[in-house]
């Protein structure tokens, strides 16, 4: 089992994205999610965006790892 974070992309050029889960940022592929933009949270595996994630929803999954990380 594996726990994915929501990341937010800072840029995109062409079909790499530069993701950046909280201070630490990664390049990822967008071949997987051509729609994703600038802006949008998104989860990553293996090096490829693999769903856009809603705003709201990636937020508050953020919270509850923070909440977690400061128990």
């Amino acid at each position: 089992m594996c726990i994915a974070a929501p990341g937010k992309i800072k840029n995109i050029t062409k079909d790499k994205a530069i993701v950046d889960f909280n201070g630490t940022k990664i390049e990822a592929s967008n071949r997987l999610k051509p729609t994703a933009k600038v802006g949008d949270y998104v989860l990553v595996h293996a090096g490829f965006i693999i769903e856009i994630v809603d705003e709201k929803d990636a937020l508050k999954t953020l919270a509850c790892f923070e909440e977690i990380e400061n128990a």
